[in-house]
């Protein structure tokens, strides 16, 4: 495990006595106590996660916005300082490189949040298109990230600050705020399906903020989670991972984040004229919610039939902690898309039934 790269909260991993896996050549908990507890935890109460691996890289410039409208899906135009936004970088032929937050934090200054496994490839993909009149630094090692999660979320953070968190809409935040004496960006942004916040703070700094905030959660329930909380949490809220339901060969229109793509946005963006064709000609396939109608998971490359065709593939499954039922997130064939739909799931030797449902498959109370 010596080669895995290590948050600056590893050393708190280690005193909590948490499970820690190989998550794209990071060294990361998966939990520590248990995922269902953890999980538990957040929809009901509060759970504290470290997201430090996760890549942040600065653009700025005189040319900063022409420069990410072109990089990116959604219209960046639209933001005001202290607004995020999520968004997606494409390829010419419409696939993902990445899915990401952006933060504008002034006019000519802008914040790019990307995925841990990305970083590399994502910032190759910056320089590769950079234009005059813009600077971009990749941070990623000099910054950390901590997410507060739940319901108690703002209850338990304000505690350790100062400045009225109930200020910070969703998918806004505000920059320097003092939280357990660190000076943090506090964002009102997450990816569990339910209400909090994501710290980002020196890495220097992250191990006070992190026992100070676990400290004021100790009473209120909070728990320091893991990934796999994370991504059952995140998975019943359909919140797409990058890697299962966006990939270099699954366009966000078919992950069913259209919304996120801005095909009437002025300016022109890598991949629009794929996406756009990909709207006018109808989606050949999309992703949807499956419940399985027999006993079984279905995980991530499992095979969905109908008869004895194959009409798509499982990208996310679990056994949902929340609902207490088998389900998965696949990507099929258009012409079995619709709800009530019975397909079935290859599950080691057999074949079992399953049927397309709505998603989200969890909706915050």
């Amino acid at each position: 495990m010596s080669d895995l790269k290590r948050t600056p909260l590893f050393e708190q991993y280690e005193k909590s006595g948490a499970k820690t896996v190989d998550f794209g050549g990071w060294d990361l908990p998966v939990q520590f106590s248990s995922i269902k507890e953890e999980h538990e935890a957040v929809r009901t109460k509060a759970g504290l996660f470290d997201v430090s691996h996760m890549g942040e890289v600065e653009v700025r410039g005189s040319n900063a916005l022409a420069y990410l409208q072109k990089l990116l899906t959604n219209d960046v135009a639209k933001l005001v300082d202290g607004q995020a936004q999520y968004t997606v970088m494409c390829y010419e032929d419409g696939g993902t490189v990445d899915d990401l937050l952006v933060y504008r934090k002034a006019e000519n200054d802008y914040l790019l949040v990307i995925n841990a496994s990305n970083i590399e490839k994502d910032v190759a993909w910056m320089q590769q298109h950079l234009m005059d009149g813009v600077t971009i630094v990749n941070i990623s090692h000099s910054i950390a990230q901590i997410a507060i999660q739940g319901p108690l979320a703002e209850q338990i953070l304000q505690k350790k600050t100062l400045f009225d968190l109930s200020s910070i809409r969703f998918f806004h935040f505000a920059e320097n705020v003092e939280v357990a004496g660190v000076h943090s960006l506090v964002s009102r942004t997450g990816y569990t399906g339910e209400d909090g916040f994501e710290l980002y703070c020196e890495a220097s700094d992250a191990q006070t903020l992190w026992k100070n905030l676990l400290k004021a959660g100790k009473s209120d329930g909070m728990l320091p989670c893991g990934l796999g909380a994370r991504d059952t949490l995140r998975f019943e809220a359909r919140l797409p991972l990058y890697g299962q339901e966006l990939t270099k060969d699954i366009s966000p229109l078919e992950a069913g984040i259209g919304f996120a793509v801005k095909l009437g946005k002025e300016a022109d963006f890598i991949g629009k004229e794929a996406l756009k064709r990909q709207k006018e000609q109808g989606l050949s396939r999309k992703l949807v919610g499956i419940e399985m109608l027999e006993k079984g998971i279905p995980r991530t490359g499992y095979e969905v039939f109908v008869d004895d065709k194959q009409v798509g593939i499982v990208t996310t499954g679990t056994q949902s902690p929340s609902l207490k039922k088998n389900i998965g997130l696949a990507v099929v064939d258009l012409a079995y898309t619709k709800i009530g739909t019975e397909v079935s799931v290859q599950i080691r030797k057999k074949r079992l039934k399953a049927q397309v449902v709505a998603t989200p498959f969890y909706k915050k109370q």
